[in-house]
Protein backbone atom coordinates (compact mmCIF):
# COMPACT_ATOMS: atom_id res chain seq x y z
CA UNK A 1 0.00 0.00 0.00
CA UNK A 2 1.06 3.48 -0.73
CA UNK A 3 1.40 5.86 2.19
CA UNK A 4 -0.80 8.87 1.37
CA UNK A 5 -0.27 12.04 3.33
CA UNK A 6 -3.32 13.97 4.38
CA UNK A 7 -5.65 14.68 7.25
CA UNK A 8 -7.63 11.98 8.95
CA UNK A 9 -11.34 12.27 9.48
CA UNK A 10 -10.77 12.88 13.19
CA UNK A 11 -8.43 15.79 12.49
CA UNK A 12 -10.95 17.35 10.12
CA UNK A 13 -13.73 17.00 12.69
CA UNK A 14 -11.61 18.62 15.42
CA UNK A 15 -10.71 21.50 13.09
CA UNK A 16 -14.39 22.02 12.21
CA UNK A 17 -15.34 21.98 15.90
CA UNK A 18 -12.71 24.63 16.70
CA UNK A 19 -13.90 26.77 13.79
CA UNK A 20 -17.55 26.38 14.85
CA UNK A 21 -16.78 27.49 18.41
CA UNK A 22 -14.82 30.50 17.13
CA UNK A 23 -17.62 31.41 14.70
CA UNK A 24 -20.25 31.27 17.47
CA UNK A 25 -18.11 33.52 19.65
CA UNK A 26 -17.71 36.06 16.85
CA UNK A 27 -21.45 36.05 16.08
CA UNK A 28 -22.29 36.53 19.78
CA UNK A 29 -19.83 39.40 20.04
CA UNK A 30 -21.26 41.14 16.98
CA UNK A 31 -24.78 40.60 18.30
CA UNK A 32 -23.89 42.22 21.62
CA UNK A 33 -22.32 45.19 19.86
CA UNK A 34 -25.36 45.69 17.64
CA UNK A 35 -27.65 45.47 20.67
CA UNK A 36 -25.65 48.25 22.37
CA UNK A 37 -25.83 50.67 19.42
CA UNK A 38 -29.03 52.45 20.54
CA UNK A 39 -27.62 52.91 24.04
CA UNK A 40 -24.33 54.27 22.69
CA UNK A 41 -26.16 56.62 20.33
CA UNK A 42 -28.33 57.93 23.17
CA UNK A 43 -25.34 58.53 25.44
CA UNK A 44 -23.39 60.19 22.66
CA UNK A 45 -26.23 62.63 21.96
CA UNK A 46 -26.61 63.33 25.69
CA UNK A 47 -22.87 64.01 25.91
CA UNK A 48 -23.17 66.49 23.02
CA UNK A 49 -25.99 68.29 24.85
CA UNK A 50 -23.90 68.43 28.02
CA UNK A 51 -20.87 69.73 26.12
CA UNK A 52 -22.97 72.39 24.36
CA UNK A 53 -24.43 73.59 27.67
CA UNK A 54 -20.98 73.68 29.23
CA UNK A 55 -19.66 75.80 26.36
CA UNK A 56 -22.57 78.22 26.85
CA UNK A 57 -21.88 78.37 30.60
CA UNK A 58 -18.17 78.99 30.11
CA UNK A 59 -18.78 81.72 27.53
CA UNK A 60 -20.77 83.83 30.01
CA UNK A 61 -18.83 86.96 30.88
CA UNK A 62 -19.98 87.26 34.50
CA UNK A 63 -18.72 85.09 37.36
CA UNK A 64 -21.53 82.55 37.84
CA UNK A 65 -23.78 82.80 40.87
CA UNK A 66 -24.18 79.73 43.07
CA UNK A 67 -27.39 77.89 42.29
CA UNK A 68 -29.23 75.56 39.99
CA UNK A 69 -30.91 76.11 36.64
CA UNK A 70 -32.93 73.60 34.64
CA UNK A 71 -33.69 73.73 30.95
CA UNK A 72 -34.43 71.68 27.90
CA UNK A 73 -33.18 71.57 24.37
CA UNK A 74 -33.88 69.60 21.21
CA UNK A 75 -31.21 67.58 19.48
CA UNK A 76 -31.62 64.92 16.80
CA UNK A 77 -35.40 65.11 17.00
CA UNK A 78 -35.52 64.39 20.72
CA UNK A 79 -36.06 66.54 23.82
CA UNK A 80 -33.19 66.57 26.32
CA UNK A 81 -33.38 67.96 29.83
CA UNK A 82 -30.31 69.57 31.36
CA UNK A 83 -29.47 70.89 34.79
CA UNK A 84 -26.69 73.39 35.43
CA UNK A 85 -25.43 73.57 39.00
CA UNK A 86 -22.90 76.15 40.09
CA UNK A 87 -21.19 74.91 43.22
CA UNK A 88 -19.06 76.85 45.67
CA UNK A 89 -15.48 75.64 46.09
CA UNK A 90 -13.04 76.11 48.97
CA UNK A 91 -11.43 78.99 47.06
CA UNK A 92 -13.76 81.99 46.68
CA UNK A 93 -12.21 82.81 43.30
CA UNK A 94 -13.33 79.49 41.75
CA UNK A 95 -16.71 77.93 41.05
CA UNK A 96 -17.49 74.47 39.78
CA UNK A 97 -20.06 74.15 37.01
CA UNK A 98 -21.77 70.80 36.71
CA UNK A 99 -24.02 69.98 33.74
CA UNK A 100 -26.27 66.93 34.00
CA UNK A 101 -28.34 65.65 31.05
CA UNK A 102 -31.31 63.30 31.13
CA UNK A 103 -34.08 62.18 28.83
CA UNK A 104 -36.45 62.43 31.80
CA UNK A 105 -37.67 65.77 33.18
CA UNK A 106 -37.29 64.45 36.75
CA UNK A 107 -33.69 63.33 36.13
CA UNK A 108 -34.33 59.75 37.21
CA UNK A 109 -31.92 58.54 34.54
CA UNK A 110 -28.77 60.60 34.05
CA UNK A 111 -27.19 59.95 30.66
CA UNK A 112 -24.27 62.39 30.74
CA UNK A 113 -22.54 64.68 33.19
CA UNK A 114 -19.67 67.13 32.75
CA UNK A 115 -17.84 69.32 35.25
CA UNK A 116 -15.65 72.33 34.82
CA UNK A 117 -14.20 75.15 36.89
CA UNK A 118 -14.27 78.87 36.24
CA UNK A 119 -12.17 81.57 37.84
CA UNK A 120 -13.26 85.06 38.82
CA UNK A 121 -11.46 87.44 36.44
CA UNK A 122 -12.32 90.59 38.43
Amino acid sequence: MKHVKGMTLLEVMVALAVFAIAAVAVVNSIGAQVANLPILEERTLAQWVADNQMVDARLEQDFPAIGKKDGQTELAGKEWYWRKQVIKTTDEQFRMIQITVSDDQRFKRVLAQVNSYVVNQD
